[in-house]
C-alpha cells in the first residue's frame, strides 16, 4: 500500500460512480459481487471503474468460485491516507443530498 500515492487515490475518487461503487461497499459493510452494484452504467464500464478503483489501491477483487467479488481497503486506506476516505464519502453524500433538493 506505500506504492499506492495520493494522486493515484484522489484521481480514482473523482469520478462519480466510483464513489458510488465505494459509498455501497461501504454501507454494505461487506464484500460485494461485480453483479450487485447499483450503477448507472453498463458491466463492461463498470469493469473498467473497478479495474481503476483497484490499481488506486482503494478495492481489493477476488474470486469466489467464479464470482468477481470487491472489498473496501478501508483499514489499509486510513492507515496510509487517514480520514481521506471517509471526508470524501461525507462530502459526495452531503453533495447528493443537496443536488435532490
Amino acid at each position: 500500500m506505500s506504492e499506492i500515492s495520493l494522486q493515484q487515490v484522489l484521481e480514482a475518487l473523482v469520478d462519480p460512480v466510483r464513489r458510488m461503487v465505494v459509498s455501497q461497499l461501504t454501507r454494505a459493510g461487506e464484500d460485494m459481487s461485480c453483479g450487485t452494484f447499483d450503477a448507472p452504467v453498463s458491466l463492461s464500464t463498470l469493469t473498467h471503474h473497478f479495474n481503476v478503483l483497484r490499481e488506486a489501491g482503494v478495492i481489493r477483487q477476488y474470486y469466489v468460485g467464479t464470482t468477481k467479488m470487491n472489498t473496501l481497503r478501508a483499514v489499509e486506506m486510513e492507515a496510509r491516507f487517514p480520514g481521506l476516505l471517509s471526508a470524501v464519502l461525507a462530502a459526495s453524500a452531503a453533495e447528493r443530498k443537496a443536488d435532490a433538493r
